[in-house]
């Protein structure tokens, strides 16, 4: 398993390694109840963003630490066949700084990359626990957090396609549709995502920021007015 390789996908596929400095927090300490670091990360991404509806900033988070954990390991498995042990007590996490700065592995395990493999290290390690940690701060559905799961897991497919057809690795991108099929098989990823064209069927409400606009596979072909905007199927 070649972690310089897998970092040079691209920035979300980046893990460091080492020692946590004082910024970065065990994911199982936020998991377990300690939630004033996610609370922190909402908060900063609701200043960046410069909005007052929390959910909205809830929702980027989670979409952006989504994205970090699928495309570690979908891309660590559709590269080498393995990926990273990436328990929540070894995963650190720093709320203040992007990706690839915001994960740290305090010690590298390899475990087989397959498709029970990545589901059991992401989808029920991280995020059936995130998105409880999230509702307990934010009102956010969870209808719009398994949205940008499977979001972001199509993300991290179109990433690691990209890298393969730049390096001559057809292979690669082979394995990772494979795999990904796979994982939107399961009941809370299913219709998540249109095949093909990996389009979602919900909105993570960045459209709601100022100055925001639509994601590349928004479900809206426009942002919708704002008599649309409360519909259930929008979010």
């Amino acid at each position: 398993m070649d972690l310089a390789e897998l970092a040079s996908v691209g920035g979300f596929f980046a893990l460091r390694t080492g020692t946590p400095d004082g910024g970065h927090t065990p994911l199982g300490r936020v998991y377990a109840g300690d939630g004033a670091r996610l609370t922190e990360r909402v908060d900063t991404v609701a200043t960046r963003l410069g909005v007052t509806e929390r959910r909205v900033a809830a929702s980027v988070a989670h979409l952006g630490l989504a994205a970090r954990l699928w495309s570690v390991a979908l891309g660590s498995a559709a590269l080498h066949g393995q990926l990273p042990d990436l328990d929540p007590a070894l995963l650190h996490w720093d709320t203040d700084r992007a990706a690839p700065d915001d994960l740290l592995l305090t010690e590298v395990r390899a475990l087989p990359g397959t498709p029970d493999g990545v589901r059991e290290a992401v989808q029920y390690g991280h995020l059936l626990p995130l998105a409880e940690a999230l509702r307990r701060d934010t009102r956010v559905s969870r209808q719009l957090l398994w949205g940008n799961a499977g979001s972001a897991l199509a993300g991290a497919v179109r990433a690691l396609h990209t890298w393969a057809r730049r390096s001559g690795r057809p292979e690669v991108a082979e394995r990772a549709s494979r795999l990904a099929a796979e994982l939107f098989a399961h009941a809370d990823l299913a219709g998540t995502v249109q095949m093909p064209g990996l389009r979602r069927r919900s909105c993570c409400l960045y459209y709601r920021s100022p100055g925001g606009g639509l994601c590349g596979d928004c479900v809206f072909d426009r942002p919708p007015r704002p008599a649309a905007e409360s519909r259930p199927a929008a979010e």
